[in-house]
């Protein structure tokens, strides 16, 4: 096993974390928003570091360059379309937890 090796698998066990955690994150969490939150945080950087784990055991090929691409691919879209269900779930009526301190939508939506 060479250095790429021992790279790529380190890589793909932290994604593998990272979605495990953002998939409790889902379950466990108490409103739309934080859920939201934890799939966009936690489950996009974990499957870019697959994907960048993937670009290190496949190297310059086809496979590797389409993970490579995909990374700022799916960075930018989960974003963007995790902002626009928030915005969507707020502007629809979905309350926030009773323990949240900070509504920033609020002085937007009057």
């Amino acid at each position: 096993m060479n250095d790429i090796n021992i790279f790529s698998i380190i890589f793909f066990v932290i994604g593998v974390l990272f979605d495990l955690f953002g998939c409790i994150g889902l379950i466990r969490l108490p409103d739309v928003y934080n859920r939201l939150q934890s799939a966009t945080k936690s489950v996009t950087l974990g499957t870019c570091s697959i994907l960048f784990g993937l670009f290190l055991h496949y190297g310059f090929t086809a496979a590797g360059l389409k993970a490579l691409i995909a990374i700022p691919l799916l960075f930018f879209a989960s974003t963007v379309a995790a902002h626009a269900l928030i915005r969507g779930s707020y502007t629809f009526g979905i309350k926030l937890w009773k323990g949240t301190v900070k509504d920033d939508y609020k002085d937007v939506k009057k």
